[in-house]
C-alpha cells in the first residue's frame, strides 16, 4: 500500500527514530509499505520519519540505477537482485572518512529539489532485518550515500543540513516556498 509523503517543514522529520524492538507481522507490512511508496514515488530510499513515524527504519532499492558502486552483503557479493529491496532495522552505522565525494541528492520529502552533498565514499552499517536477523553491508559509491541520506533521516538529519551554504543559498527560495506549503497544507480543515 502506497503512504503518504511528509515534506520539508513537517517535525517529524526533526525526530530521531526510536529503535525498533517489536518484530513482527505489522513491521514487515510496513517495511513493505515503505517499499511500495519508495518504488511509486521512484526514490532509491524511504526512512520511517519520511512516511509520519520516528522509527529506525529504512528502506533502499538500488537495482535500477546505472551508478558504479561496490557491496558486500554478510561477507559475499551476491547479485543486488537477492537483497534488494532491503529493509535497515536500528542500523549502527560506520563511516570511512577518507575520500569524499560530491553528488547531487534529491529527497522525496523535498520534491523537485536537488543540491549537491559532499558524503564520505565508503561505509559499513549493521543493521536488523524485519525478522530480527543481525545483517552487515559494506559499501561504497552510490549505495553507501543512499544509505548516509537514510540513517541521517533517522537521526532527524535532513541532505539541506549537510550542503554547503552556497548550495543552500541556490535552493533557498525552493526551501521556503515547499516550507510555506506544508505549512499551509497543515492549516486545511
Amino acid at each position: 500500500m502506497v503512504l503518504p509523503i511528509v515534506h520539508f517543514n513537517s517535525p517529524v522529520l526533526r525526530k530521531k527514530g526510536v529503535k525498533v524492538e517489536k518484530f513482527d507481522a505489522a513491521l514487515a507490512q510496513l517495511a513493505e509499505d515503505m517499499i511500495d511508496t519508495m518504488h511509486a514515488a521512484n526514490g532509491i530510499g524511504l526512512a520511517a520519519q519520511q512516511i509520519g513515524q520516528a522509527l529506525q527504519l529504512c528502506v533502499l532499492d538500488l537495482r535500477e540505477t546505472q551508478a558504479d558502486f561496490a557491496w558486500e552483503y554478510d561477507g559475499a557479493r551476491p547479485p543486488l537482485e537477492l537483497f534488494m529491496p532491503l529493509t535497515l532495522v536500528n542500523p549502527d552505522l560506520k563511516i570511512v572518512p577518507e575520500p569524499t565525494t560530491s553528488y547531487e541528492e534529491g529527497c522525496l520529502s523535498f520534491p523537485e529539489i536537488r543540491g549537491d552533498v559532499v558524503r564520505p565514499d565508503e561505509v559499513t552499517v549493521k543493521f536488523q532485518d524485519v525478522s530480527g536477523t543481525p545483517h552487515t553491508l559494506r559499501c561504497n559509491g552510490l549505495l553507501a550515500r543512499c544509505v548516509q541520506h537514510e540513517f541521517d533521516h533517522l537521526q532527524g538529519i535532513l541532505f539541506i543540513d549537510r550542503m554547503a551554504k552556497d548550495v543552500l543559498a541556490v535552493i533557498d527560495p525552493e526551501l521556503k516556498a515547499l516550507k510555506k506549503q506544508t505549512r499551509d497544507a497543515g492549516k486545511k480543515p
